[in-house]
């Protein structure tokens, strides 16, 4: 199982608890993102610079993504693309996203997104947490005890 993050809006508390996974589970893990960001020394880890633009790392998850990877990110549609492709995607804060959930979350998606474009303020999230941080370690953790690497 391969890791990719989107790692433009990451939290650094994510993608530090990513970098030690790799490390202690020896996977690979890829960061995709419109500007350069600092990774460890690691042959596990590496950082992947795409062009500035609308989803120019989304797009590239996407298409270097295979089944069984694991996909950290919290755009919603990229999720979708994921899933259907027989790959796991997990939010920064920890949710799961599968067949079971992806639809309702993208019609959720969608539907807010209309709200916004019709001057509807919707909020936003709420801020990243140490609860998030922590369910997010837990769900990574059991997702990688699930998939031994082979």
């Amino acid at each position: 199982m391969h890791i990719w993050v989107d790692a433009d809006a990451c939290p650094v508390v994510v993608k530090d608890i990513l970098f030690r996974a790799a490390e202690r589970t020896k996977r690979h893990l890829t960061l995709v993102a419109n500007q350069y960001l600092r990774v460890p020394a690691s042959p596990l880890i590496r950082m992947i610079q795409v062009p500035g633009g609308f989803d120019e790392a989304d797009k590239y998850i996407a298409a270097h993504v295979a089944t069984g990877d694991l996909v950290i990110t919290a755009d919603i549609p990229l999720a979708a693309e994921i899933v259907a492709k027989g790959a796991h995607a997990l939010s920064p804060r920890g949710e799961l996203y599968g067949k079971e959930n992806i639809r309702e979350l993208l019609d959720m998606r969608n539907f807010m997104d209309t709200l916004r474009s019709t001057g509807v303020d919707t909020g936003g999230p709420a801020a990243f947490g140490a609860s998030d941080r922590q369910a997010f370690a837990n769900r990574l953790d059991n997702l990688l005890r699930q998939r031994p690497q082979h």
